[in-house]
């Protein structure tokens, strides 16, 4: 840890570590952006990517990386970020590692608006979007109402979230049912969550609410790392808790619904990366910015196994992201247990 003095007067403390591991984290993002912008059908090195990028491509690679690869990677990257930083976010409130976005129903009544954009108003990609915005918002909104007891205890908003998600689930089953198999094939795949077909359209409006809330989520980092201390102290050193923990969750909640809008429900990213840069950094903390890097590095990593690592047959890249989380979320239980925590 370093402190800086400013002209003003103010201190600022810097973790030495923390920002060399975010710094790697992002390198190691455009590394794997490069890549995967590389990857498919037609084969381009990193070189012949970095210079299409820079304008010197032939027509058929600047349509094939600038049309086609450079808004999914871009999609992708923003996804991974939102869901990243939000649960790190959530992680910090609740004080619990399993305080994640897709694991307290989040990312499942996101679905549950899309759903029924689909399967009963039989509605566009817009559409689609918007249900999935208002049923993640009406869901946050939810759950902490029902959370509510004279504050909110992090492991009362587990609870009454992991029993929200069981019942939007169900609610996601029935709607898949009583859909025609037109709407029913088009539910499954959004509910897979792909990056495939993504482009600018996407980008635009996901690129808009991030450079809203994220700003925001960041600019609350230090009452966010004192709420982690409890209420009390927290207060007590002049947080006003209620207040912050409501910006933070509604901020929070709508980046989980705009990048679930955006390419549908992306599972365990939001649960796995804030615990990986934790490790990596070894800071106290909810390490916002290394979770928001790392997030889109697993996106970007998982889109990537998707796609190539299969031969012919692609994948969705929240099938390989269900897997790689499944184990991870095994391998966390675990390690809770023997500590004792759950």
């Amino acid at each position: 840890m370093r402190a800086f003095r400013t002209g003003g007067g103010l201190s600022l403390r810097v973790d030495r570590r923390a920002v060399l591991v975010t710094a790697a984290l992002l390198v190691a993002v455009l590394a794997a952006g490069v890549v995967l912008i590389g990857s498919g059908d037609y084969p381009m090195s990193p070189g012949e990517v970095l210079a299409t990028l820079a304008g010197n491509g032939t027509p058929a690679q600047e349509f094939i990386v600038n049309d086609l690869r450079l808004p999914r990677a871009l999609v992708g990257l923003l996804v991974g970020a939102a869901l990243g930083i939000s649960g790190a976010v959530f992680q910090s409130v609740t004080r619990n590692a399993l305080g994640s976005p897709d694991v307290i129903g989040f990312g499942q009544g996101a679905s549950v608006g899309a759903l029924c954009v689909i399967v009963l108003l039989h509605g566009g990609p817009a559409a689609v979007a918007g249900g999935a915005i208002v049923g993640g918002l009406a869901t946050g909104a939810g759950v902490y109402l029902l959370a509510w007891r004279r504050g909110v205890h992090g492991y009362r908003l587990v609870l009454v979230g992991i029993g929200v998600a069981a019942v939007l689930t169900a609610v996601n089953q029935y709607l898949v049912t009583k859909a025609n198999l037109v709407d029913a094939t088009r539910a499954v795949l959004w509910m897979t969550g792909s990056l495939d077909g993504r482009d600018w359209a996407q980008f635009r409006p996901l690129l808009a609410v991030c450079a809203v809330l994220v700003p925001l989520i960041l600019a609350y980092g230090r009452p966010l790392r004192l709420l982690e201390m409890g209420d009390d102290a927290a207060h007590a050193l002049g947080v006003r808790v209620e207040r912050t923990r409501i910006v933070l969750m509604a901020s929070a909640v709508l980046l989980v619904a705009a990048a679930t809008a955006a390419a549908g429900p992306i599972a365990f990213v939001a649960l796995s990366a804030p615990q990986l840069a934790r490790r990596l950094t070894r800071s106290p903390g909810p390490n916002l910015g290394a979770a928001a890097v790392m997030g889109a590095l697993l996106t970007l990593a998982a889109d990537w196994i998707a796609t190539s690592a299969f031969g012919e047959r692609q994948l969705p890249v929240g099938v390989v992201t269900g897997v790689l989380g499944g184990c991870y979320l095994l391998w966390l239980l675990v390690t809770e247990r023997k500590a004792g925590r759950v």
